[in-house]
């Protein structure tokens, strides 16, 4: 028989996008293979502690963290082993639990989406699914990418960025330069942040204060841009050097944007699959959205969403996400399967992805000869 691999699956999180991790990680473990796969679930809190155990997962949606044991990793290249960490007297020691083959993140957001844990994961040497430290950093603040998409001539709408302390130094400073880019109404948006949280459109300036001050609870990087008549357009990607993409789809949101309400909580919103675009209109969505995975290193996977004026059909690319969602009524997965590989096909094939990028890595020399 072939030796299982074991997998580590990631979720939860330091991240306003905790409890959207816990639904794809449902979503995720559900169609892994037990004849393949040797799962061991791997929860952190809001606060930060990592706890691990079989049923972890269901412990973590109610809050019963004393059925799990508090565990941790060594960042040290060799094996990957997760290990408990048992109180014994004023310290404590750890004691391996088990070895690990590879890592899927499912953490949406900060401290697992913005390269922080894929730099912890690097320096373990071990193979994870998704993006790596740069590919995440730069496709998770929404300023730093625009920067790279406009170096690339790849269209972005109007956008500034302002930071918590310029806000309280001198929020009427800031409302002016808002005011000076672009006309009402305008977004405001936390800058390292996902699943619309935190994200406010503005038709006036006490609007914009009240965004502006909203976003600033989740980051201490703000995004205001200018906001468009536009259709919500989205495309999936697969792949590392070689990556394809899937169909376009089309979000009908039931708010004003595609709020966080309106992804998760009211269950009015509407997918198009496919978007209703011309074949010009989709190779221009897949052809971008591959320029941009490509010059910000991404891999594995990636959505990137567009947004399509309606008034004179420009079309801007609005950001990606590395680590989208894997929900029930996730745009990502649903794409894939309109473009001919389901669910459990996905996954699989993301996990072949992690070890590929992996061999890829292990050709680099690390010692210097001359």
């Amino acid at each position: 028989m072939t030796e299982k691999i074991h997998l580590g699956v990631l979720f939860g999180g330091r991240s306003g996008e905790h409890e959207v991790s816990l639904s794809s990680t449902r979503s995720v473990i559900s169609v892994l293979d037990p004849g393949k796969y040797e799962v061991t679930q791997i929860g952190i809190t809001h606060q930060g502690e990592w706890y691990s155990g079989p049923e972890a997962l269901n412990y973590f949606e109610h809050g019963a963290f004393q059925n799990l044991d508090r565990v941790t990793f060594i960042p040290e290249p060799g094996k990957a082993i997760l290990y408990k960490r048992v109180p014994q007297g004023e310290s404590e020691k750890l004691i391996p639990i088990t070895n690990l083959d590879v890592i899927f993140p499912v953490l949406h957001g900060s401290y697992g989406e913005d390269g922080t844990l894929q730099g912890l994961l690097e320096m373990m040497d071990i193979a994870y699914v998704g993006a790596g430290v740069t590919g995440s950093s730069v496709s998770m603040d929404k300023g730093v990418f625009k920067e790279i998409m406009r170096a690339n001539n790849i269209p972005v709408v109007n956008w500034m960025i302002c930071t918590r302390q310029q806000i309280e130094k001198d929020m009427n400073e800031v409302i002016s330069r808002a005011e000076q880019m672009s006309t009402y109404p305008l977004f405001t948006k936390p800058a390292n942040l996902g699943s619309s949280v935190g994200i406010s459109k503005c038709k006036n300036r006490s609007e914009l204060i009240e965004g502006v001050m909203e976003a600033a609870r989740y980051d201490r990087r703000i995004l205001i841009e200018r906001g468009i008549n536009a259709r919500e357009i989205e495309v999936s990607i697969l792949g590392n050097d070689n990556a394809q993409a899937s169909i376009p789809g089309e979000i009908i949101p039931s708010d004003e944007f595609y709020s966080y309400r309106a992804k998760y909580l009211d269950g009015k919103s509407e997918l198009l699959i496919p978007a209703p675009l011309s074949q010009e209109q989709i190779k221009q969505v897949q052809t971008l959205a591959l320029r941009a995975y490509q010059a910000t290193d991404c891999a594995g996977m990636a959505r990137v969403d567009f947004l399509l004026d309606k008034d004179n059909g420009d079309l801007y690319i609005n950001e990606a996400n590395t680590i989208p969602g894997f929900t029930a009524i996730s745009m990502y997965p649903k794409l894939w399967e309109a473009s001919g590989i389901q669910y459990p096909q996905l996954v699989n094939r993301l996990i072949e992805l992690a070890f590929e990028r992996k061999n890829e890595r292990d050709k680099s020399e690390r010692i210097y000869k001359k």
